[in-house]
Formats: C-alpha cells, structure tokens, sequence
C-alpha cells in the first residue's frame, strides 16, 4: 500500500543523519531552482498563447522535482508527508520540525546560491535581456500577493506536489516516476499557485536583475506560502490519506 510506504520513508527522512540531510536539502533547493531557470526562459517567448504556454513552463519547471524524485534530495514541500508518519507515533514531533527546519533552511541556501550564480553567469542577458526582464515580472507579481492569495495559493500548491511524490512512491520504473511528476506540477505553476522553494530561487534571481521588491515583501511571500505549503501537503494530502488509510489499520 501506498500508503504504509509514504509512511516508512517519512520515519527514514526524519531520522536522517545531519550533514546527509543537509546536503541532500541543498541539492533540492538547486533542483528546484534548474526548474524555475528553465519555466523563466519558457515563459520569455509566449508565442504559444498564454494558456499553453504557462502550461509549457509548468512542464519545464517539473525537471526540479523530477531531479529531486529520481536523483534523490530532500525538498522540504515533499517532506510534509512525514505527517503521516508523525500521526502514527513513529515520527516524535521533536523529529518532525527538526527535519523540516533543517531541510527547509538548507533548501533556501541551495536556491539563493543559485540565483546568484545565475546572475553571475549572466544567461539571463539571453534574447536582449527578456528572459532577465521575465524574472522581473515574476518576482514583482510574487511579492505583490497579499497573505490571504499567497498562503491559499501555497495551500492548493503543495496539494499537487505532494500528489505528485505520492503517484511517483507508486511507480516502479524511472519513466513512470517522471511521468507521475509533471502533470501535477505544470498544473499548479500554469495556474498561478505558490511553491515556497520555487519562490526562493525566483524572487532573489528577479531581484538581482532590477525587479523593485522590498525585503519585506520577499520575507512576507516566504512566510504565507511556507504556511500554505505546510497546510496543503500536511493535512490536505498526508493528513486526509492517514484518516482514509492508517487511523483504523493502526488501531485495528
């Protein structure tokens, strides 16, 4: 069941050791932001329609988890799955916020270096500086949503991806796994929702390449989508399938 294997893995992410954890978080945060790389040059040329193409960038961006579910790495979206496991008593809460704080800083960490290096490099300047002016967009449109559209659209965010690691946990060849990923992840970038690793890679990138975003802003995105992400994954996916599927087995 797929249930009981979301479970076991959640009690291995959770007793990881911390530099393995670590490292693993800051592979996942680069992941990520390859993925939001990719989205940002997809979405520069809109030649498809605006439809499709932001479902098209929602396919480009699905490398980032596609890397973290096959590759290997710790995303901290994902691991609000380890609910699941914490409801069952095989996770103490203790090991819960541990794995998310560690994972979720170091997450941040691999995303920033890569908005840095991707200004460093420059590959931004590509199309006489549209794709640099498409970053822009992003990281204005992102720090300008209030609380209330940035944590509902993390919410409905982590729902997908936390489908998406589900479907993948039940794939057993790598195409499958791939496949299982990017319909719900281009679903929920060509809608608008909000993925707070995706956002820590596109905020700072727009940002160095001129957009007029506040610290504050940045901070006040982080935190709602951060939350909406928890709530969605966290009880949404892990909590309704442990009710469906584990609360009677584990009492039975």
């Amino acid at each position: 069941m797929i249930a009981r294997l979301v479970e076991e893995v959640g009690v291995r992410k959770a007793t990881l050791g911390l530099v393995p954890m670590v490292m693993l978080g800051l592979l996942a945060g680069a992941f990520i932001a390859f993925g939001g790389m990719l989205a940002t040059l997809v979405l520069t040329d809109p030649v498809a329609g605006f439809g499709l193409t932001r479902w098209l960038a929602g396919i480009a961006f699905s490398l980032g988890l596609v890397l973290v579910v096959v590759a290997g790495a710790e995303l901290f979206t994902g691991n609000n799955l380890i609910v699941m496991a914490w409801a069952d008593g095989k996770v103490t809460t203790r090991q819960l916020l541990r794995a998310w704080a560690i994972v979720w800083a170091a997450n941040f960490a691999g995303a920033l270096a890569m908005a840095i290096a991707v200004w460093i490099s420059g590959v931004y300047a590509a199309g006489d500086g549209a794709v640099a002016d498409t970053a822009i967009r992003i990281a204005e449109a992102k720090t300008a949503l209030g609380p209330l559209a940035a944590l509902t659209r993390g919410i409905l965010c982590n729902a997908l991806v936390c489908l998406a690691v589900w479907l993948a946990m039940a794939s057993h060849t790598v195409a499958d796994r791939i496949l299982a990923v990017i319909f719900p992840v281009a679903a929920f970038v060509a809608m608008g929702f909000e993925h707070s690793i995706a956002n820590m890679y596109l905020i700072p990138a727009g940002w160095l390449h001129g957009a007029a975003v506040s610290l504050a802003g940045f901070i006040g995105n982080i935190f709602w989508v951060t939350l909406g992400n928890m709530i969605g994954g966290g009880i949404f996916v892990a909590g309704v399938y442990w009710v469906v599927y584990l609360r009677h087995a584990e009492r039975g």
